[in-house]
Formats: structure tokens, C-alpha cells, sequence
């Protein structure tokens, strides 16, 4: 389970990056690109929503400034006030000073373009399965990639394994809008930010968190759609982390030896939880060579996003 975070501290003393006068940064497009050298500069990690140093360094700049990321090329050129311009600074100093992802510090991640709370209880968002609940079930783009389940408005019933900050429930209940949605998460630190998010969006009636270890605290209940993104690094992996992400829950990356200890239960088990006509959707990283190895009789559907190969497979009820 997630350690509860310790009373605040003192913040850490700000990295020793180059002095700025006064007047010489005045636009937001000036704080992204200094940003951007100091991040390069340090050799930082990305991997918690942003993938590059700009476009880090352009989320954190809105964030200081309460502009909504899309804002950004309306105001690139406006200038920020001395106040304005000490808070970026600041958070700059301290992405570089305290290697947390840059999610902490701002206490916010966007998926899907909506904003969610996260803080260090929980792991900072970054599932592909967003993406495919809008391309494959239903969405804009099934013409593209193929519809596994026709009409959104029938599923009736979603089960969210390993939810975390609770983002693919709160995604999910808005592609499903018919459906209720039961979360489940083993850290009660990580479903206390998932009840935050569900309170910010109204949806205290539809999706409904639950403590407990994967399928236990569902008892027999059947789902139209079972969705998970469970930890799945294996031992190699965890070993060698980037500081970002060792600032992260361990319990929500850890795996075991292959990356497949919580997965392979979730395989054996999800049958015995699905609707006949339901399926599972489940995010395994890099680890398709040994899933499959372990798996050879399972007729494993493969699926890519814009960012993504052959990282999140689909099984129907009826082949599990």
C-alpha cells in the first residue's frame, strides 16, 4: 500500500540554475524555453503526461498561470507580471531541485483534455486506455481502428481494477454515460484521491470506489466491460526507474519478476466476472513477449494508440 504522505517540510533548497534579472524573461514563450534548457540541462525524466522538455515546460508555465494547456499559443507572446514570473521560476527551480514529476508539484494531470488532482499518494496517470475507450468503443475514430463494443449507451456495468487517482472511471462513465462503475484499488491512500476526483465531477452516484485486493471486494458481480491498468514492471524495470518515478507509489509499478504476477490473476479471474458478451481491456507496458509466452492458447487482441504499439490487449469473455 502507499505510504501516507508525510506532514509537510520544508520545501528543498531550489537547484542553482542560472540568475535571471529582472525584465530579461517577459513572455510566456521566454519562461518555456528557459525552461526547457534547464530541463535538458539536468537530464530530467519524462514519462508522467508529457513526453519532451517543452512540452513539460510549457505545462507547467499555464499551470502557474491558471491557463488550460490549449491556451497556450493565444498567450505565448503576452507578458507576465514580476509575481507571475517568480512563481514560474520557482516551480522550475523545483522540478530540477526535487526530480518529482511535474504533476506533484502542480497537483494536476489532464487525460483525455480533462483535468484530474493527483498528489504523491497515488501514481501520476498516464494510461493508453483512454485513449482506446474513445477509438474502440464506440467513438469518433471506429471506422479507423474498429469497434469492439457497437453502442456505448448498452453497457450497463464497468469494473475499473487497479484504479489509482480513479481517471479510467471517471473516463469510462463518460463514454458509458448508462453504465455504473465499480473502482477498485488494494491503497486506501490512492482511492482517497480517487474519491476527490469522483467528487469533482458529481459522480458519487455512478462510480463507486471499493478497498480491496482485485476481484474480493466485488464479490460474484458480473461486468459488461472489466478495464485495468495494473502494475506491470517487472524486476529489470523496477531496478532501473528514473528518479521521477521512484517519487511514486512503489505497490502501483512493481509487478514481480516478469512484470505478470498481478495480470496473470486478472486473466485467470476475469472470466468468472464478465457478462457473455463482455470483455477485458488491460494495459501491460512492455510486456506482450512474456504474456503471450504464458499464454499461448488466449486469442489476444493487440491494440495501438498514437503513442503506443501493442501495449494494451483485448479479450472477449468467450475465449477466457
Amino acid at each position: 500500500m502507499a505510504r501516507r504522505p508525510k506532514p509537510a517540510a520544508k520545501r528543498p533548497a531550489a537547484a542553482k540554475l542560472p540568475k535571471v534579472a529582472s525584465g530579461e524573461l517577459l513572455t510566456l514563450l521566454d519562461f518555456v524555453r528557459y525552461a526547457t534548457s534547464r530541463f535538458v540541462e539536468a537530464k530530467l525524466a519524462f514519462a508522467h503526461g508529457t513526453t519532451d522538455p517543452v512540452a513539460e515546460a510549457a505545462f507547467l508555465v499555464c499551470e502557474t498561470l491558471h491557463l488550460y494547456p490549449d491556451q497556450f499559443e493565444a498567450f505565448a507572446t503576452a507578458r507576465v507580471t514580476a509575481q507571475e514570473a517568480k512563481a514560474i521560476l520557482d516551480v522550475i527551480a523545483r522540478r530540477v531541485a526535487t526530480r518529482k514529476p511535474a504533476a506533484y508539484l502542480v497537483n494536476k494531470i489532464y487525460m483525455r483534455g480533462l483535468p484530474f488532482y493527483v498528489d504523491e499518494r497515488t501514481i501520476v496517470p498516464r494510461s493508453f486506455i483512454g485513449e482506446l475507450l474513445d477509438s474502440h468503443f464506440g467513438g469518433e475514430d471506429d471506422d479507423a481502428g474498429g469497434s469492439l463494443i457497437d453502442d456505448p449507451l448498452a453497457i450497463e456495468s464497468v469494473l475499473d481494477l487497479c484504479t489509482g487517482s480513479g481517471c479510467l472511471a471517471i473516463l469510462a462513465s463518460r463514454r458509458f454515460p448508462n453504465a455504473r462503475i465499480d473502482a477498485v484499488d488494494i491503497s486506501r491512500d490512492a482511492l482517497a484521491v480517487a474519491a476527490r476526483n469522483v467528487a469533482d465531477y458529481g459522480l458519487q452516484d455512478r462510480v463507486t470506489l471499493h478497498r480491496g485486493d482485485l476481484f474480493k471486494p466485488v464479490g460474484g458481480r458480473r461486468y459488461d466491460l472489466i478495464i485495468s491498468n495494473p502494475p506491470y514492471v517487472d524486476a529489470e524495470g523496477m531496478a532501473g526507474l528514473p528518479r521521477e518515478c521512484r517519487a511514486e507509489p512503489k505497490l502501483a509499478f512493481d509487478g514481480g519478476l516478469d512484470g505478470l504476477d498481478i495480470v496473470r490473476r486478472i486473466l485467470d479471474e476475469a472470466g468468472r466476472h464478465l457478462t457473455p458478451q463482455g470483455g477485458l481491456l488491460c494495459e501491460i507496458g512492455r510486456c506482450r513477449p512474456a504474456l503471450e509466452a504464458a499464454y499461448p492458447q488466449l486469442p489476444l487482441l493487440w491494440l495501438d494508440t498514437e503513442e503506443s504499439d501493442g501495449e494494451v490487449f483485448w479479450i472477449a469473455a468467450a475465449d477466457l
